[in-house]
């Protein structure tokens, strides 16, 4: 066992990543993303209604057998980590160079702000435990109501503004609604409003240096200092966090479906809503199918995520068996969880229920775990912990992909020079650390639920985008790259239904894109999808000369600079004219309710 590991930190020296894992050890990395659910389930029930749980269950669907096209193509760069975007990326370098890291990029910029949006949550959490906001019926609240009723009477001026923005309000209720505020308010600590600097990001959004800022950026450091110990110590702490964390998420999920607790109003007569966050059926209009595909729009992101059980083919010790393997079980496990955990939210809270604040910004979703199963205080503290640690799992499983997506790019070429790096235990650290710092920017925005949203939105925009390029890279490389052994290979039917997919999620993204909250994601997202193509000019062409490093290419057995003969022709320009032109137009068509 010695000898392994100083053969291991010997390679880690070397720059290179390390053969540690299994396929068990790559699905305890990826078993991170089943939490995902929770990151988006209140947002998905107000924007679709009573449809979410039917959401999450096609969008899950899609997500499984799409993951067999990228088990194909992953199976066939033994030597390369990074994922999927980058094994599908070489399919595009012979049609445009622009393109491979353009899927690169995006498949990034998707799954790295899983750390500031879980870190956001998880601060809200640490926030409710040492810091709550009292409730409005709570004892101290009733108190200082009564010990401050005269500070407001029926002709105040705030009485006469609160009745003008609630019409039908009588000035006797409109005192103590006023009152009430003005009693949480008062008690609520000052940690929770504090805000060092808050500022205005033009065309973008609104940044605030605060206590959920402060809070996620020591989590995240936390997260950093685990991964800095290689691939295998991270794994054996995911392992453990897996389990700590998702036997319990599978209990509540079944409870209440065991025990009767689903109310079949709640998941029958399946309409969306007349406005997103709005609590009545609407009809199937332009503006319900709009809302419908923008729900599963925003579903891709989390339940397409288990796709990173493939980010460390170059660290597995067998990855011509392991990779169909990891990816295979990953999916499994996420089909379970993406089915039961949304179906039985919806089929106990009801429509109603989902639209809760806590619910819709994730930072009461603890508590209503423990209302799934009658759960008392102490055990929804501990689910409160529990969620916490889920968060954990699935940032770390964010993290761990998205810097190895950095460091292969930049191995090959697309990225700049200095990600190339690993340390001694064989972590791309270099990566990790930018990882850190531009999740350090998301995390200013996502400080508040408009925020949270809206990072959440325009990053999916480059998640469609690499799954649209890399589900059309699966023919592409069947045609151009049909003589390289695949240690397992999809039927060609599926590879197919696959290559179909891939226009349906450019129909998503085209509607859906505008559903959260910020008109403008779709063009945010394309924008910055674009800010790789100067990057990359520079680097291929003034820092390496026009040239793609040595090796670059050789699981295509190609050497040199050859790229190879394109069999493919002129399809794969117009699978991306395609492609475009289904996203123009839904984006055109599909308008939100009026």
């Amino acid at each position: 066992m010695t000898d392994i590991v100083d053969a291991g930190v010997a390679a880690g020296t070397e720059g290179k990543l390390i053969r540690a894992l299994d396929w068990k050890g790559a699905f305890w990395v990826a078993a991170g993303v089943p939490p995902l659910v929770l990151f988006s389930i209140g947002g998905i029930a107000g924007t679709t209604g009573k449809l979410a749980f039917v959401v999450w269950i096609i969008s899950m669907i899609m997500g499984f057998l799409q993951s067999f096209t990228y088990a194909e193509i992953a199976g066939m760069f033994g030597n390369k980590s990074g994922g999927a975007s980058v094994y599908g990326a070489t399919a595009w370098l012979r049609y445009s160079k622009f393109i491979a890291p353009l899927s690169v990029w995006c498949n990034w910029f998707a799954w790295s702000p899983v750390l500031s949006l879980g870190c956001a949550i998880a601060a809200g959490y640490i926030l409710n435990a040492f810091f709550p906001i009292p409730a409005a019926d709570s004892q101290a609240v009733l108190a200082w109501i009564s010990a401050h009723a005269a500070s407001i009477t029926a002709d105040s001026p705030r009485v006469a503004e609160y009745i003008a923005a609630h019409a039908g309000t009588s000035p006797e209720d409109a005192v103590k609604a006023l009152l009430s505020a003005d009693g949480v308010a008062a008690l609520t600590p000052a940690i929770r409003s504090w805000s060092l600097v808050s500022f205005s990001i033009p065309f973008l959004a609104t940044a605030n240096i605060n206590a959920t800022f402060f809070i996620g950026g020591i989590l995240m450091l936390i997260i950093f200092a685990i991964q800095h110990r290689g691939i295998s110590e991270t794994a054996s702490v995911q392992k453990w966090l897996a389990i700590i964390v998702l036997v319990p998420l599978l209990i509540i999920g079944l409870y209440p479906i065991i025990s009767g607790q689903i109310v079949s109003a709640n998941v029958t007569g399946l309409v969306p809503p007349t406005a997103a966050y709005a609590g009545t059926d609407g009809t199937w209009s332009n503006g319900g199918w709009t809302l419908f595909l923008g729900g599963l729009y925003i579903a891709a992101w989390s339940t397409y995520g288990f796709e990173t059980a493939v980010c460390y083919t170059r660290e597995l010790k067998n990855p011509k068996t392991d990779t169909f393997k990891a990816i295979f079980y990953s999916g499994l496990a996420c089909c379970l969880f993406f089915f039961l955990v949304p179906f039985a939210f919806q089929g106990v809270l009801g429509h109603a229920g989902m639209l809760a604040p806590g619910i819709v910004d994730g930072t009461g979703v603890a508590e209503a775990l423990g209302g799934l199963i009658g759960a008392g205080r102490v055990v929804t503290q501990l689910l409160v912990v529990l969620m916490i640690m889920a968060l954990f799992l699935a940032i770390m499983t964010a993290m761990a992909g998205s810097s190895r997506t950095l460091y292969q790019g930049s191995k090959d070429g697309w990225l700049p020079k200095y990600l190339d790096h690993v340390n001694e235990h064989g972590a791309p650290t270099r990566a990790m650390w930018t990882d850190f710092a531009f999740n350090l920017f998301l995390l200013a925005i996502a400080s508040d639920a408009g925020g949270y949203f809206f990072v959440l939105a325009v990053s999916n925009v480059g998640y469609i985008i690499f799954n649209f390029l890399n589900l059309n890279s699966g023919w592409i490389h069947r045609m151009d790259s049909g003589h390289v052994e695949r240690p397992w290979k999809a039927p060609t039917w599926l590879i197919g239904v696959n290559t179909v997919l891939a226009f349906v999620n450019a129909l998503f993204l085209g509607a859906g894109a505008k559903v959260w909250g910020y008109a403008n994601a779709l063009w945010v997202g394309f924008i910055f999808a674009a800010l790789i193509l100067p990057v990359f000019a520079y680097r291929h062409y003034v820092r390496d000369g026009g040239k793609f490093p040595p090796g670059a290419m050789d699981d295509l057995g190609l050497v040199g600079q050859d790229l190879g003969v394109k069999k493919a022709g002129i399809l794969p320009y117009l699978a991306l004219a395609g492609g475009l032109a289904i996203v123009l137009i839904a984006n055109w068509i599909f308008q939100l309710p009026a």
